[in-house]
């Protein structure tokens, strides 16, 4: 061997083994799933997807909570996009161009949808003592006393918010927002009488209409939702066509292989198949949804069409 080749040899080994580490089948390292807080829907979505992926793939799967809808959209949008740095979050995530003036990534230039995961519809709650007994009713009501009717809202762009404000467009009724720093506290004036009308999660206030303390008037659903049996939608019984849910899916970089968003979906489609998720899901107040990424990106930017007109109509900002 010439003094030249033998130089050479160890850095060919090292291409060797470098081109070989590279060619390894996805994922061949833990992925990491950059989410809400801790206890949010989105967190309590990631854990579960998490923990039934990494058994599937092989690989572990970390959840990455982040307080900041707009710090976790910078983390992934800034990751290698390699597939090992995905994202989930609700619609807060694709409306956030609408609900903010300035922000470091935009949701469809900067991601790639992989699926919708789960999603959670509202209800349209009310005190036992309040009079409308129906959606038609509330609008009758609200029609006849237009500025009189209190509904409870937590954070400015959250889903029971939006919900209520798309009532208002769709209804053509005024109703006026009480703001609170959380749903927790403005479901409790709800049920003590402060307030009368309220739009939440369904998962956050069946315990109290089981137990009398507040009544469903309507779910916001296109179909009635075994989370709560027996209770009709907005849409039948008094405003056709009204239509309102909280969705989550998954996201990678911009420039993410295809195939890898292919294997991706494909791996979350098989999970969410799966009876013990789906009834995990449904505990949590949530329901499972999939299709393809395609599926998922024409679902984001309907949403965003239709939402966003509403947001800077209504002057909607994050606090």
């Amino acid at each position: 061997m010439t003094p030249y080749l033998s130089l050479l040899l160890p850095f060919a080994t090292l291409a060797a083994v470098t081109q070989h580490t590279s060619a390894q089948p996805y994922p061949n390292k833990p992925i990491r799933i950059v989410t809400g807080g801790v206890g949010s829907n989105s967190d309590v979505i990631t854990r579960v997807l998490a923990q039934a992926l990494s058994a599937t793939l092989g690989q572990q799967v970390i959840t990455d909570n982040r307080p900041s809808g707009v710090i976790l959209g910078e983390i992934v949008a800034k990751a290698a996009p390699d597939g090992y740095t995905l994202l989930l979050s609700s619609s807060a995530f694709w409306l956030a161009p609408y609900l903010r003036e300035k922000l470091p990534w935009h949701p469809v230039k900067d991601f790639l949808p992989v699926a919708m995961v789960a999603s959670t519809p509202n209800l349209v709650v009310v005190h036992p003592t309040f009079a409308a007994k129906s959606i038609k009713e509330l609008i009758a009501m609200a029609k006849a006393r237009p500025g009189e009717i209190n509904y409870a809202s937590g954070s400015p762009g959250s889903s029971p918010h939006l919900s209520a404000e798309w009532f208002k467009v769709m209804a053509g009724v005024d109703i006026m927002r009480i703001n609170y720093k959380g749903s927790g506290t403005a479901i409790t004036d709800v049920i003590g009488g402060q307030v009368p009308l309220m739009f939440p999660a369904a998962g956050t206030v069946t315990g109290h209409i089981k137990a009398g303390r507040m009544r469903a008037l309507a779910i916001t659903s296109a179909q009635p939702s075994a989370l709560v049996p027996g209770v009709p939608t907005v849409a039948a019984t008094g405003l056709p066509g009204y239509e309102y849910l909280s969705l989550s899916g998954a996201f990678a970089p911009a420039t993410t292989p295809r195939a890898i968003i292919v294997r991706l979906n494909q791996e979350v489609a098989n999970v969410l198949a799966r009876t013990e998720v789906r009834e995990r899901y449904f505990n949590a107040g949530l329901e499972t949804v999939g299709g393809t990424p395609e599926q998922c990106d024409t679902t984001m930017k309907s949403e965003m069409t239709r939402l966003g007109k509403m947001i800077r109509d209504a002057g909607i900002r994050e606090e």
